[in-house]
């Protein structure tokens, strides 16, 4: 092993401020700054490594050097993912588990159903949309898909309204970088929403339901671990709410999508009447650029080196996905909107990361993104072939300091109706 090289470190005591102050360009702007892809920081007090593009995200998601188990904050953890859910665990259980998701979510036949059940319940509510003087797009979007997703999974809302639940499940994500009272109230919700489908579990499990044996939720509740033993209830609701509650985050990228026709006309111009693939092009920029998740974090498993850094166990990493879907050395004027780049979540690799890098089968990277690229896909189309509307003069500026970003207003369409031919 090469002679260890001394990790760069910000001056200052602690650096929990500045990040909340730049958010997601703040791995980036140190990192150019020290002109390094590495640096120490402290945050929340706590000594951190910060890394960013390709390379520290093969060593990040690729080579088995990190757990996700203490990685963030508890309240983030919480919201986002829970005790016990498929991304705290390492190893052979996290590869079983992992498959159970990869085998409900990565499948041509998945990916149908869902579409069609979105854009069913897309075209829906755009009759009510068109009696209404104006809608916030994220928040429509949000309710759309809390049903196409409950309908694909078949979770049925008895007791509970389909606005309830779309609440409950966006909340999770709005609060996750949060602090204060608002954390408090979102996870009062999520408890709420958690015990539901508990409930739901205990039911299926005793044949109280008519809910068939194939459908993902029962699939789930039935689902054995590496050790042969059945999810615990607690365990079964974190692990359907791993899906419910991701899919109804696609929200935010289709207010993005739409934001982008309204940013580039000529756009929405060369979509209209294209083909899957073109859309799916437009659909993977939006990932690109727009922000998402601004970072991952991991714990170091065991000691190693990385390009002569050295790593101890326990250190604390964050890896910057944001910066590295802007890393110029990257994407070529990384900071405009351009879909030929033809990206694609199959590539599977360690650049282009919005939902994680490394292998979705194998590794911890994301296994919904097809999902993602199809549900942006078919809400682009909608926006383009199927909608008339206006976008009147609203707030659209975004601060990156507020994770998750999104704009100012939610993305407010007014006058919005049915194409007519």
């Amino acid at each position: 092993m090469s002679a260890s090289k001394t990790i760069p470190r910000l001056a200052g005591l602690d650096h929990t401020l500045a990040f909340l102050r730049e958010g997601y360009q703040f791995i980036s702007h140190h990192c150019d700054e020290l002109k390094t892809d590495i640096f120490a920081a402290r945050i929340l007090l706590q000594p951190v490594i910060c890394v960013r593009g390709s390379e520290a995200a093969e060593m990040f998601y690729g080579r088995g050097h990190f757990t996700r188990q203490g990685a963030m904050p508890t309240t983030t953890m919480r919201l986002l993912q829970d005790k016990g859910s498929v991304q705290q665990l390492d190893g052979a259980a996290h590869r079983h588990r992992k498959a159970m998701f990869v085998e409900l979510l990565m499948t041509a036949e998945a990916e149908t159903q869902l579409v069609h059940l979105f854009r069913s319940e897309w075209l829906q509510a755009l009759d009510g949309w068109a009696n209404r003087p104006s809608i916030v797009l994220l928040d429509e979007a949000n309710l759309v898909l809390a049903r196409a997703i409950c309908g694909w999974m078949n979770v049925p809302l008895d007791g509970k309204s389909d606005a309830d639940m779309a609440f409950e499940l966006s909340s999770m994500i709005e609060n996750a970088g949060s602090v204060g009272p608002a954390v408090l109230m979102a996870l009062g919700r999520r408890r709420r929403t958690e015990r539901f489908i508990e409930k739901l579990v205990t039911q299926i499990r005793d044949g109280k339901t008519a809910i068939p044996a194939d459908a993902p939720i029962a699939l789930i509740a039935s689902h054995r671990d590496f050790d042969g033993k059945r999810l615990s209830e607690s365990a079964a609701a974190v692990e359907i709410l791993n899906i419910l509650r991701p899919t109804v985050a696609i929200g935010r990228f289709v207010m993005f999508a739409a934001l982008t026709l309204q940013d580039h006309p000529d756009r929405r111009a060369a979509l209209h009447g294209a083909d899957d693939a073109r859309y799916e092009r437009f659909a993977e920029e939006v990932r690109r650029l727009y922000p998402f998740f601004p970072v991952i974090g991991g714990k170091a498993k065991e000691a190693f080196e990385w390009k002569g850094h050295p790593f101890q166990p326990g250190d604390w990493v964050l890896l910057d996905l944001h910066g590295t879907n802007h890393d110029p050395r990257l994407f070529r004027n990384p900071e405009q909107f351009d879909p030929d780049r033809r990206l694609s979540w199959r590539d599977q690799g360690n650049d282009f990361i919005p939902q994680g890098a490394g292998n979705a089968r194998t590794d911890h990277r994301c296994p919904g993104e097809q999902f993602t690229v199809a549900i942006i896909r078919e809400a682009s189309r909608l926006l383009v072939e199927q909608m008339d509307y206006e976008v009147p003069e609203q707030d659209l500026s975004m601060p990156l300091s507020r994770m998750p970003a999104k704009p100012a207003s939610g993305m407010i369409l007014a006058n919005v109706r049915r194409k007519t031919a």
